[in-house]
């Protein structure tokens, strides 16, 4: 009885019974090569041509009518290999009826016969067709012998044959569980492979430092999305050649193949400062490597806040440990100052005590400051409206006019969602440096805002350049740092809260050098 349509098992396959067709088809060609007069088998001399033609020919009909079944799919796959077998088992039989007998050893197809259809049908029905094949043979043998004449009739043969069948029968299914336990056992292996395989592309492309794998040709065969980003890549294909992705990585690594021992370097790629290393994935140098990429200024960076991140826990205490004594010693120097009996040299004394009170309370200030910065309150702005109205203020509040401050703006509208006090201590923060730093000699310093719309990933860009004499590379690495500063005067704490304040808000801030001269600090708005 077949099964119900959809609790069907899954084997046997249409693939395999394409196999099976294609079994019998060339089952038929070679039965009919053996007893085509030209062949001079001596097993054969004593067929009957005539009749083992006609039955050749039946079953050449019945192969071909099960190829057009398995074309259209009917009956099911299980009848299908049911009538195969049954209709081998009838044919075979009568073949070696024709060819003398069991004697003729034609009796070994229906060995193979009850072989295909126990591993067909996963061991079921094996002991049938085994049994079927028996009773095929020693029915033939009964026949032959009621029939009489010169053929040699041996039951014996016909019980060894039997014997044969039962045994292919048991064997063929003891092999096909084995096979099925073993398929099994892999299928479940690939499961666990293809999870540990998404968990790692998972973790490989969920961790912040940038990884990047490269064949012995170099190669790239995988990469995660923070080696794009720290490549300046949107994307890339698998086995793209490593010197098509960035040149200055490739360089490096050709001189790490050929070095004894790898090391980590730096590297200038796409306005950062790259850290990179490499890890060989085996012994040999021609054999491939993981490369492990770093921004070196955000690994610094996160280093610093690691330092600073019990600066929020000292600010209350600053405040009243340090804010109240000092308002105290400014207070009493400013009275001291204006008793009318001071000599000049008090007075030198003094003045220097208010100039330092002045300094330690803007370092307290700017420290409270940066402890409350992390509160954002963001909205929409136009932000080419906004730069201009911002540009005006900052005029009028330094006594500059329209040709030491320009705004060029490059399209509009530029939309932004950002806290725009944050925005205006950033931009007061970058226009007040420049307006120290960005002069050369004997010249006014001039100041420049330039508002454009670049195409992803780079999104809005709003930059502040200056036309000084710029800042030299080996200051620039520090220059985001907290208490890093040139001038005696200075803080040190007015890039580095302007480039937390612009991270709060999602902004990206960096400094790179302007042509000719000159520095240009960049606001990138994701």
């Amino acid at each position: 009885m077949d099964a119900q349509p959809g609790t069907e098992s899954a084997y046997p396959s249409w693939s395999a019974l394409r196999w099976l067709f294609l079994f019998r088809l060339l089952m038929v060609v070679g039965l009919v090569l053996a007893f085509s007069p030209a062949a001079s088998d001596p097993a054969l001399a004593r067929s009957d041509n005539q009749l083992a033609w006609n039955v050749l020919v039946v079953y050449a009909v019945l192969v071909l009518l099960s190829g057009l079944g398995l074309s259209l799919r009917r009956p099911s796959r299980i009848s299908q290999v049911q009538l195969a077998i049954f209709t081998d088992i009838l044919v075979y039989t009568a073949l070696m009826h024709t060819a003398g007998g069991v004697t003729s050893g034609l009796g070994i197809l229906l060995a193979v016969a009850v072989a295909a259809g126990a591993l067909m049908l996963e061991g079921r029905l094996s002991l049938l067709f085994a049994a079927l094949a028996s009773l095929a043979v020693i029915s033939e043998q009964i026949y032959s012998a009621m029939l009489g004449g010169s053929r040699a009739i041996s039951f014996t043969q016909a019980g060894l044959l039997g014997l044969l069948f039962f045994t292919v029968a048991l064997l063929a299914h003891v092999l096909y569980r084995r096979v099925r336990s073993a398929e099994a056992l892999a299928a479940r292996r690939q499961v666990d492979i293809d999870d540990l395989s998404q968990l790692n592309e998972f973790i490989i492309q969920s961790i912040g430092t940038g990884i990047l794998v490269a064949d012995c040709e170099r190669r790239l065969r995988l990469i995660n999305a923070a080696a794009l980003k720290l490549l300046g890549v949107r994307r890339v294909r698998p086995g793209t050649a490593l010197h098509e992705l960035s040149a200055e990585l490739n360089h490096w690594l050709a001189g790490q193949v050929r070095a004894d021992q790898p090391r980590e370097g730096r590297l200038a790629i796409a306005d950062r400062e790259i850290r990179v290393s490499l890890k060989r994935l085996g012994g040999d140098r021609v054999t491939g490597a993981v490369v492990y990429l770093c921004d070196s200024q955000e690994a610094e960076r996160e280093a610093q806040q690691i330092k600073l991140a019990s600066l929020g826990t000292l600010t209350a205490s600053i405040a009243h440990n340090i804010r109240n004594p000092l308002s105290a010693i400014s207070h009493a120097g400013q009275l001291l100052s204006e008793g009318p009996t001071l000599s000049d040299e008090d007075r030198h004394l003094l003045d220097i005590v208010q100039r330092n009170s002045a300094r330690i309370e803007e370092t307290v200030r700017s420290v409270l400051q940066l402890s409350r910065g992390n509160q954002i309150e963001p909205r929409p702005i136009e932000l080419a409206a906004w730069t201009q109205s911002f540009a005006d203020d900052f005029r009028e509040q330094h006594g500059l006019d329209d040709a030491r401050l320009q705004v060029r703006i490059e399209s509009r509208p530029l939309d932004v969602e950002t806290d725009p006090r944050h925005l205006h201590q950033i931009l007061a923060n970058l226009c007040e440096n420049a307006l120290v730093h960005g002069h050369r000699p004997d010249e006014p310093a001039r100041i420049q805002l330039r508002l454009s719309r670049r195409d992803e990933p780079d999104g809005i860009c709003l930059e502040v350049r200056d036309a000084g004499p710029g800042i030299d590379p080996a200051t620039a690495r520090d220059i985001f740092n907290p208490f890093f500063t040139t001038k005696s005067q200075g803080t040190g704490l007015g890039l580095y809260i302007a480039r937390e304040l612009a991270e709060s808000n999602g902004i990206r801030l960096i400094h790179t050098a302007a042509k000719p001269h000159g520095s240009r600090f960049v606001l990138t708005f994701g």
